[in-house]
């Protein structure tokens, strides 16, 4: 009897160590203690929220993912791991028990909740999520669900993903949603010169990204941006953290684009530098704006950008994988790139948006966040974490913020019955005092910000800064509109 007890114990340890998956090298990084990192989103529903309705939800389809049913085991070497365990989804989905008959102002309430779970340190014996119902109505919603997942489960084009796949058409209560296509331009037919372009793209890309790494090596030796009213001294701990959001609408950002013949991306950059450029040249006491203007021309500005380096994955793929409860090669498979912001007093706003498509146009030539993410894994592979968390830290250190951007759903979708007003989430973490995240839903674009209050004592007056450069941007695009039609 003791011999068959103790074969069982033997073959469930066996099973339970091959279950057992080592973190990516991304993954690592993110549960160090210098580079701890979180993800908060909140998702805004159109009618009152239905917990029982969601916690099944959850059950037939996030659980099925290991690693929202495994917890993260750092060995005594440093290393980490994905380890299986059982999961209670009640005990991660929260209903708190308030009063909002004496909520005063909702949106504050909002604001002042989502900074305090953002300021909790997630309980690592567990499953790294928590998902908060809250059926209070706001500005922009009648109920809410803010969840916290830590970064080490995925990236954002994963979460989002899974966040889509999770949901389905209000139209079509059947159908997945969908995401903006990316067009793709038809290549010249002409093989004469098929040949020739291609060296020299080739030449170019070469070039551009020894060019680009060269900048990097600097950065990680001894070039750190200017010290700004937006950056933490270097070795600073993040002593607390607010999140804060404002939606606009994503039609003005479409406009300028047209207009200006641009991505997406480039104006939401542009916008992201006449913001930062309005709000520090009020920090500035000079009363000459020539004054202004030369101390913004002095300053080094810069934002880690994390780009997604796998194939795009399709959300019917996901689906299947959740409904049969399979495996999925998903989680953080981003590299980094460094990119200057052009931070000056400009008479034409639009300039912001050449400037922003002028960099963008270099970075997409350079392969340094792939050659970056390469990088990561042979160093931590030849010396080990502990000089990868130092390397990554500086990079982080030597610059000022964090910039990225998430292309959400182009039509309604309901969140396991719950019809969806908006999307928004921030990534948390590192040393960085400011981290700008952008999301969109449908017509609107959520512009998230991630503050340190020691560094950034009024984040609502940046944003405020944000917003107002979008309109100010958006009336010289139509400006230029008219010109063009009269011409």
């Amino acid at each position: 009897m003791y011999t068959m007890k103790k074969g069982k114990d033997m073959a469930k340890e066996e099973q339970e160590t091959a279950a057992i998956e080592p973190l990516s090298p991304v993954s690592q990084l993110f549960v160090s203690p210098s580079l701890y990192c979180f993800i908060i989103f909140t998702l805004g529903f159109q009618t009152r929220c239905n917990p029982s309705t969601i916690v099944e939800g959850v059950k037939n389809t996030w659980i099925k993912l290991p690693r929202f049913s495994s917890k993260v085991e750092i060995k005594k070497n440093g290393k980490a791991s994905w380890v299986p365990v059982s999961v209670r989804v009640e005990d991660h989905v929260v209903v708190p028990d308030l009063d909002y008959s004496n909520i005063e102002n909702p949106d504050q309430f909002i604001e002042d909740y989502t900074s305090k779970l953002a300021n909790t340190p997630m309980d690592m014996s567990r499953p790294l999520w928590e998902l908060h119902l809250l059926n209070i109505k706001t500005s922009n919603a009648e109920s809410l669900a803010i969840g916290k997942f830590h970064h080490s489960l995925g990236d954002g084009m994963s979460l989002i993903s899974l966040l889509l796949a999770s949901s389905r058409k209000t139209s079509d209560p059947d159908a997945l949603p969908t995401t903006a296509a990316t067009r793709k331009h038809a290549s010249s037919n002409k093989k004469s010169w098929w040949l020739v372009g291609r060296f020299w793209f080739m030449i170019r890309i070469i070039f551009t990204t020894v060019v680009e790494l060269f900048k990097y090596l600097l950065t990680l030796c001894f070039m750190r941006d200017t010290k700004t009213p937006l950056m933490c001294k270097t070795g600073d701990a993040i002593r607390s953290r607010k999140v804060i959001h404002r939606i606009v609408s994503f039609d003005d950002v479409k406009l300028v684009k047209n207009n200006m013949d641009m991505k997406v991306n480039d104006v939401l950059l542009g916008m992201t530098q006449a913001g930062l450029s309005r709000y520090l040249s009020r920090k500035y006491d000079e009363d000459m704006v020539v004054e202004k203007k030369k101390n913004l021309e002095k300053i080094r500005l810069r934002g880690t950008v994390f780009v997604n380096l796998r194939a795009d994955t399709k959300l019917e793929d996901l689906a299947n994988m959740m409904a049969k409860g399979s495996k999925c090669r998903w989680g953080n498979f981003v590299g980094v790139i460094i990119f200057p912001l052009w931070v000056r007093s400009e008479d034409d706003p639009l300039e912001y948006v050449r400037r922003a498509k002028s960099t963008m146009d270099i970075k997409k030539l350079s392969i340094e966040s792939l050659i970056c993410y390469g990088l990561i894994k042979l160093t931590r592979k030849i010396f080990g974490g502990k000089v990868v968390e130092t390397l990554v830290r500086r990079l982080f250190d030597h610059t000022t913020l964090t910039f990225s951007n998430v292309m959400g759903p182009d039509e309604d979708i309901s969140f396991f019955d719950h019809p969806m007003s908006y999307v928004a989430a921030s990534a948390l973490g590192g040393p960085q005092a400011l981290i700008i995240h952008y999301v969109t839903y449908v017509n609107k674009i959520v512009i998230n910000l991630a503050v340190d209050t020691s560094v950034i004592r009024d984040p609502h007056l940046l944003c405020d800064d944000l917003v107002e450069s979008l309109h100010i941007i958006k009336l010289a695009a139509m400006e230029k509109g008219v010109h063009k039609m009269e011409v």
